[in-house]
């Protein structure tokens, strides 16, 4: 048989920009998780865990730019690579996509971490204050009101015609479902308020958060008042906003089940039975 001739065999070189781009998006990867472990664990101090996840943005923004310097390379020189690049890219803009909505959620919304319901009278931090940093316990003050009354009007107290004690077991069994880690529950009494207070995280980053719930008697009803602060930081982006509402929103929905449901009906006090005399016979 004969063999079929062959031409030669040409090896396209690579776009060393697109190659160095999926490294430094896969390199951007890694550090963000590790970052996000560290936060989550508590390994090392806020500082440092949100340097490292920075220096991952750094990273994710420089593997774009290698990425598009590829394209343009092996568009022009005919290299190989585009694989790489396009991975580079997409890694890159999916690591850089949630600090992105996290900046235009900052730019629209007002620069405060401390929401709440009555902030003429806000609900204080107990237990919580001992870990929260010093100085972030107390409530920052009209500014923020101002502020919050601007951007989030239609937070406010629930008010019901039951007693504080329902409203406090039902505020609790709310927060219970939720999964919040509890660290004080005190029911109210004749001269004090019932007080929640718990700590709950954030969805991707687990930054701790306190809430603290009030529940006071008001006349024969009750009033419930919640508080949501972060610990860190300049801005929440409106997570606490959204946290308190959500929060007061399942509360309202569960006061309305427990003051519509009919009252458990009440044991008869019926008469006891007289013992019956034996119909057997006598034995003899």
């Amino acid at each position: 048989m004969r063999s079929m001739a062959r031409g030669p065999v040409f090896d396209v070189p690579m776009s060393r920009l697109a190659t160095w781009s999926g490294r430094l998006a896969w390199f951007a990867l890694a550090v963000a998780v590790f970052s996000i472990i560290i936060v989550r664990s508590g390994l090392l101090e806020i500082v440092p865990a949100l340097a490292t996840f920075a220096a991952a943005l750094i990273f994710a923004g420089l593997a774009i730019l290698l990425a598009f310097g590829g394209f343009v390379v092996i568009w022009q020189q005919g290299l190989a690579g585009l694989g790489r690049a396009v991975t580079g890219l997409l890694l890159g803009l999916a690591l850089l996509a949630y600090p992105g909505y996290l900046a235009y959620r900052a730019s629209s919304l007002p620069q405060i971490t401390d929401i709440t319901t009555d902030p003429g009278n806000p609900p204080r931090f107990d237990v919580l204050a001992r870990l929260r940093p010093r100085g972030s316990s107390a409530y920052p003050g009209a500014q923020a009101a101002a502020l919050q009354r601007q951007a989030y009007p239609d937070l406010d107290s629930l008010d019901y015609d039951a007693p504080s004690v329902t409203a406090y077991r039902v505020a609790l069994a709310v927060i219970t479902k939720r999964h919040w880690h509890i660290v004080d529950a005190v029911p109210p009494a004749t001269q004090r308020d019932g007080v929640i207070e718990a700590v709950t995280r954030t969805l991707i980053m687990g930054f701790r958060d306190d809430v603290v719930v009030r529940v006071r008697a008001v006349g024969r009803g009750s009033r419930i008042d919640v508080r949501s602060a972060s610990r860190y930081g300049a801005h929440d982006f409106g997570t606490n906003a959204k946290r308190v509402a959500a929060l007061i929103a399942d509360i309202d929905d569960a006061m309305s089940d427990a003051m519509t449901r009919p009252p458990p009906p009440e044991p008869k006090n019926e008469p006891k039975k007289k013992p019956q005399p034996s119909k057997r016979p006598a034995r003899r």
